[in-house]
């Protein structure tokens, strides 16, 4: 009989951090489509300003809104199964995330260019977890374990 051992390596540090905004950035998705967890429920509109649907009462989304964090979250639980892919994850993620801080603070949040939509909570939630992603991968991201060095006794 053979049995089957599996080699895998444990997580890194900035693997287990992309694990968990993945899973943070799922159950934000997953929330943004239950009635009572999201207020004003019934006046979700897919994408646009006018999405009076509120996550938590205080953070306004839509349907696509909803998406793009399942998505968010899809990608950071893909990219996590190696080093490299959650320090790329984290990093860009969180310039992306800074990016739309900035949309969030240049649009209106009447004007039809506002169609994710942002409202001030979104936008400086947006800025928070752009500085933590980045502040992550670059200070996790960049550990390289320890190397031994073999001495004359070792030898």
């Amino acid at each position: 009989m053979t049995t089957h051992t599996s080699h895998r390596a444990a997580a890194t540090p900035v693997q287990r951090a992309a694990q968990l905004m993945g899973v943070v950035f799922l159950l934000v998705g997953v929330l943004g489509f239950i009635p009572g967890i999201t207020t004003d429920y019934g006046s979700m509109e897919f994408a646009s300003h006018e999405s009076g649907a509120e996550l938590l009462g205080l953070f306004q989304v839509s349907i696509l809104h909803n998406l793009v964090h399942l998505a968010y979250g899809l990608a950071g639980l893909a990219l996590a199964r190696t080093a490299g892919g959650a320090y790329s994850y984290l990093l860009v993620g969180g310039a992306v995330y800074l990016v739309l801080w900035v949309y969030g603070l240049s649009v209106g949040h009447d004007s039809d260019a506002n169609f994710v939509p942002l409202n001030t909570a979104d936008d400086w939630l947006h800025f928070a977890l752009g500085i933590a992603m980045i502040g992550l991968a670059l200070a996790l991201g960049r550990r390289r374990p320890a190397r031994t060095t073999r001495t004359g006794a070792d030898r």
